[in-house]
């Protein structure tokens, strides 16, 4: 085995207004790639969307000449309106998610009353990945891994010795996801982390979001297995199930909902796109009152 199986080269974007780290994963030989959680720009006030955060992904892509295999989701994301589509149309590649998207959307045509031509079957997707399934990024090979817990989707791409965990852990002095909303489980994602933390100690472990506690350091994106398991501090070693359950249940409790999940929402689990215009030729997001 060579380096280049093991070893990805990973470059990190952060999007500062939802404070999301989007990357772009690539082999040391071949030029392949895969893009994981781009970020599109949204103003609320206005409504009015933007890609500049990805132009600066698809202008790396293009000055390393990669060659993108795969545009990953590791969940349908309720902090910011998914990119997935203005990368594939730039650079190509299949838009991917795990498979119990399905289970996200049921919920979600229901919470949003999405219009009937709507599908629960995933087929916004170009490839639903089953727990357990491999896929290859040139020289690299990666392989899923079902985490649920925030959402039911979720789902973290071990690309050589690289791991993408969305969002079921967060830097060590931060902790973990919240579990509060529609068909999270703390129990559930207690375990999903100890499939992570059960990984080789030096795997290197990137984030999907960074929140750095009352601002005493810069946003930062990678951590390893072994400091996960030495200083998280809602799931180090000696952390019990029920302990991490209460500790998760009592700070949901306090937790107001994600600024933008309402048309976020909406977008991701449709792979991005927004829901079809209507008559008068504009698209339309919908605000569902007093239902979250």
């Amino acid at each position: 085995m060579t380096v280049s199986d093991t070893c990805p080269l990973v470059q990190a974007f952060l999007d500062p207004t939802t404070e999301t780290w989007s990357y772009v994963v690539y082999d040391r030989n071949g030029g392949s790639a895969a893009v994981i959680d781009a970020v599109l720009d949204f103003d609320q006030a206005s409504g009015r969307t933007s890609t500049k955060g990805a132009e600066n992904i698809v202008a790396f892509v293009r000055e390393k000449q990669l060659t993108v295999e795969w545009v990953l989701e590791t969940h349908a994301h309720a902090d910011h309106l998914s990119a997935a589509p203005y990368i594939r149309e730039q650079l190509g590649g299949k838009i991917a998610i795990g498979d119990h998207i399905r289970e996200v959307q049921g919920i979600f045509r229901d919470v949003f009353n999405l219009e009937k031509e709507f599908l629960v079957d995933g087929s916004q997707f170009d490839h639903l990945f089953a727990e357990e399934e491999t896929f290859r990024i040139g020289d690299l090979e990666g392989r899923v891994i079902y985490v649920p817990g925030h959402t039911p989707a979720d789902m973290a791409w071990l690309i050589g010795d690289a791991l993408f965990v969305g969002d079921t852990l967060f830097l060590p002095d931060v902790g973990s996801a919240r579990c509060d909303f529609p068909g999270g489980d703390a129990r559930k994602l207690y375990r999903s982390v100890q499939k992570l933390l059960a990984l080789p100690e030096d795997t290197r472990m990137f984030m999907c979001h960074d929140y750095p506690p009352n601002g005493s350091r810069d946003h930062q994106c990678e951590t390893t297995v072994a400091e996960q398991k030495r200083n998280n501090i809602h799931l180090h070693e000696g952390v019990s199930e029920d302990a991490f359950v209460k500790m998760r249940s009592e700070r949901d409790a306090t937790l107001g909902m994600p600024r933008l999940i309402i048309p976020s929402i909406q977008v991701n689990i449709r792979a991005g796109q927004m829901p079809p215009a209507e008559d008068n030729g504009t698209v339309y997001l919908k605000v569902p009152i007093d239902t979250l």
